[in-house]
């Protein structure tokens, strides 16, 4: 059940409201990490992780209120792009906060989603990430992978490690993201940021223009396709920070689908060319709270050493679980060790961490002892 108290401000009969601010509003008073305005459904949100209607007892939209809130508040650069291609995705920003909002023409009508981009850039202690992590950014080139599923984090994380480089040194940082979500100001380096298909038509052609225009530090917001990653490779090895997001779920998982993009005829060269410059892979999830409060943050980590650049040259990348186990002193940690840890501290419940975890038979010994 929705705790009332958290939109009471705004009554049931008030619904439906005259702009999709008005519900982001709601929204973003409540915490809720995303809000879904769709036709023949309430006004829902996502908070904690679960997806559940604002008011239990409000009316369902109507195709004509959703498509009169999406004329309200889109841009009519997007509208065109609606009408010709029947979606859309762009960054969205009030008073409030700045969201990243999709709008698509489905079966029933318009659909609005809108994530909700926090306005402060947290930092790295705030959000609570390893010590380790902050020597990843002191490195002056290599490849720093940040990975996991919709919704986990992963910009939230880089834009922390972003903010952290942007504090320390004095560098030219360059981001390239699809949309731009957390606004970074030059601090002791100088920011750009570059919006895709806004400020430049591809992560490829931004990257590749990025190399001529003198970077230390490179931040790809999504590496989508085998130019993308090619591009990021060859920026690591030649002198640049780079640091991408994968839709994976682990390290060996991330090193599997970053080396088979490529031909077969290229991968031994790809192979050796990841080993030397990987820094380190962070896979994320956020897992509900045992007590109902919010998510928690379940990292694995891996970080490059010898033994990781061996079984990676030797495509191996099977080894890696049993590397990062046994890597603890160099920082590294497996998801399922994380998921048993919380477990232990009471962070999250034992369905959860066996739910999530890889290797399901292990962790459920590990939760019975």
């Amino acid at each position: 059940m929705i705790a009332n108290s958290l939109v009471s401000d705004i009554a049931v009969k008030s619904h439906p409201l005259s702009h999709v601010d008005d519900y982001l509003e709601v929204g973003q008073k409540a915490g809720a990490s995303d809000i879904h305005l769709g036709v023949n459904a309430q006004p829902r949100w996502r908070l904690h992780g679960r997806l559940e209607p604002i008011w239990p007892d409000a009316p369902r939209f109507t195709a004509e209120q959703t498509a009169a809130l999406a004329e309200a508040f889109v841009p009519s650069v997007y509208k065109d792009e609606l009408n010709r291609r029947g979606d859309s995705d762009f960054a969205y920003a009030n008073q409030f906060a700045r969201y990243r909002t999709s709008v698509v023409r489905q079966r029933l009508g318009i659909e609005m989603v809108f994530r909700v981009i926090n306005a402060h850039v947290r930092t790295m202690d705030e959000l609570g990430l390893p010590e380790r992590l902050k020597l990843l950014t002191r490195y002056q080139n290599g490849l720093i992978l940040v990975t996991g599923s919709v919704g986990t984090g992963k910009s939230t994380t880089l834009a922390a490690m972003v903010e952290h480089i942007n504090v320390e040194r004095h560098d030219h940082i360059i981001t390239l993201e699809d949309p731009i979500e957390y606004i970074l100001k030059s601090k002791n380096c100088h920011v750009t940021q570059r919006e895709v298909f806004t400020h430049t038509e591809s992560f490829a052609t931004a990257l590749r223009a990025s190399l001529r225009e003198d970077p230390d530090v490179i931040m790809v917001g999504e590496m989508r396709d085998l130019e993308t990653i090619s591009l990021a490779i060859t920026a690591a090895e030649t002198g640049h920070l780079v640091l991408a997001t994968l839709h994976t779920s682990n390290a060996s998982r991330t090193l599997d689908r970053l080396l088979d993009v490529f031909p077969p005829h290229q991968q031994e060269q790809i192979r050796v060319m990841v080993s030397e410059s990987l820094r380190g892979v962070v896979s994320h999830q956020l897992i509900p709270r045992a007590d109902g409060t919010g998510r928690v943050l379940a990292l694995e980590i891996l970080t490059n050493t010898p033994a990781i650049a061996n079984v990676i040259r030797e495509n191996k990348t099977y080894m890696l679980p049993g590397i990062i186990q046994t890597g603890k002193k160099q920082g590294m940690r497996l998801m399922d060790d994380t998921l048993i840890e919380l477990y232990q501290r009471g962070v999250i419940t034992a369905e959860e961490a066996y739910a999530r975890a890889d290797q399901k038979l292990l962790v459920r010994q590990q939760l019975n002892t």
